[in-house]
């Protein structure tokens, strides 16, 4: 299998759950600490080797362009206030991934933002990263995009990464059916048989 470097990114969604603070602010812009939330899933995948990143948007999510995008007033005035670090920062990224923005013409689902994204992947493999769920590695080197990348090449089949849920939230997120509940080798991973996005109670 070709070495996975491409991800596509929804980010079409509303943020309902975060509402009022996502009337005006995606919740992909929403920060964690100093960071927007999406930021630290572009760092991810850049450590993991991707090159290209497909940001597939809707009505109201230019702020996210604007953020990759070069603001010449104000890194001017951070450069002069002596923090050239900063834009440094932002330049990383940018320079080391190309990151082109998708519109989702209407709100269809996930399946159909990863679909929106079709003319640039092409029948290449490619990660699809989701930033509902943010998780910092205890070590550097500890990185689960590229452990899924790696995994996916190694077995030809593609691969997912999840994380339990209380069955009281089962209808926010979701919802995978896996062989073999008790294994716990990560490395030698468990079968899906079947995904539900976010099921109903009586499910």
């Amino acid at each position: 299998m070709k070495k996975i470097t491409k991800a596509v990114i929804p980010a079409a969604g509303l943020g309902t759950r975060f509402f009022p603070a996502t009337k005006t602010i995606p919740k992909e812009m929403l920060p964690i600490v100093d960071k927007p939330t999406i930021l630290y899933v572009i760092e991810e995948a850049v450590q993991a080797g991707i090159e290209d990143i497909v940001l597939i948007q809707g009505r109201g999510k230019t702020a996210i362009e604007d953020f990759f995008d070069i603001s010449y007033e104000l890194e001017d005035k951070l450069a002069k206030d002596g923090k050239q670090y900063l834009i440094d920062e932002i330049n990383k990224i940018r320079n080391a991934v190309n990151i082109i923005s998708i519109r989702q013409k209407s709100a269809l689902g996930l399946g159909h933002a990863v679909r929106c994204a079709h003319k640039v992947t092409g029948r290449e493999p490619f990660a699809v990263l989701l930033g509902d769920e943010i998780t910092l590695p205890k070590q550097s080197d500890q990185n689960i995009t590229k452990f899924l990348c790696d995994r996916t090449m190694e077995t030809n089949a593609s691969s997912v990464w999840v994380l339990p849920v209380d069955e009281k939230d089962t209808h926010k997120y979701g919802i995978v059916d896996i062989k073999d509940k008790a294994a716990t080798d990560l490395h030698l991973g468990k079968k899906v048989f079947s995904v539900v996005e976010k099921p109903k109670s009586d499910v």
